[in-house]
């Protein structure tokens, strides 16, 4: 399927790993210019190479944490217009609410809710002038079933879905939208992390945490990034002009609402 967005200019937000990565893969196969971002220049060099390779694109990378100024300044001046933008960045750790503090709870809502509205900010009003914006924040499936000890990432994404649900109506006019992916559970190296974690505490391999947590999931496995990305990259298409203000939940069927 021709996603109608070749040509298009797309800055992805922590996009050296993981569902990140893949969104930037996938708009890459859909013939943008896409502008990756991550802390580590020389594994998000390692990464552009490996999509260059894979599709041709022009890839340009951007290093620094995305929550600074000088480098969401950075990011959005390395291309001549921003047309697409993926919010993404690293969520809090798990952690007792009790133990979070007021430095740390400033941190969570800067990074999961601050920074993404301040980079809808920077580029919002050029995609009104042009006529054509997509802009996708990855949040989470805990913003529709919030888990203990995610509360901070929770509420921050929340935070963040609220403020740009008004928004997102007051530029549908002009072929600007604005959606959410909520993914669940995914086979990437953060998943892995939190499962050799879990298998370190109760003194098990990883192998038996991962086939418990996969068959809680109806669709009894975890999901691909490329699934992800794929999804992201529809969001973004010529054809997505009339999704707007939406959270696209992808977890295999594990939320039970309906809703």
């Amino acid at each position: 399927m021709d996603l109608g967005i070749s040509g298009r200019y797309a800055l992805v937000c922590a996009s050296s790993q993981g569902l990140g990565k893949a969104c930037a893969l996938e708009l890459a196969k859909a013939g943008c210019t896409v502008v990756i971002n991550g802390r580590d220049a020389d594994k998000l060099e390692a990464v552009a190479e490996e999509i260059r390779a894979a599709t041709g694109a022009i890839i340009i990378t951007v290093a620094g944490d995305v929550s600074l100024a000088a480098t969401q300044s950075a990011l959005i001046s390395a291309v001549p217009q921003v047309d697409i933008l993926v919010n993404n960045n690293g969520g809090p750790p798990y952690r007792d609410f009790r133990q979070i503090d007021r430095a740390a709870m400033l941190e969570g809502v800067t990074g999961n809710m601050v920074t993404p509205i301040e980079l809808v900010q920077k580029v919002i009003d050029g995609m009104v002038a042009r006529g054509f914006g997509r802009i996708v924040n990855i949040t989470s499936g805990s913003v529709k079933m919030p888990l203990s000890g995610l509360d901070l990432s929770s509420g921050a994404r929340l935070g963040l879905t609220g403020f740009l649900a008004g928004v997102a109506r007051s530029v549908a006019h002009a072929n600007v939208t604005i959606n959410f992916l909520l993914p669940g559970s995914f086979d990437t190296a953060r998943q892995t992390s939190g499962l050799s974690k879990k298998a370190a505490d109760r003194g098990v391999d990883v192998a038996t945490v991962k086939a418990e947590s996969e068959a809680g999931i109806p669709a009894k496995r975890f999901g691909e990034p490329s699934e992800f990305g794929a999804a992201c990259a529809f969001l973004c298409s010529a054809q997505a002009g009339y999704i707007t203000g939406q959270s696209l939940l992808i977890d295999g069927g594990a939320f039970p609402g309906v809703l």
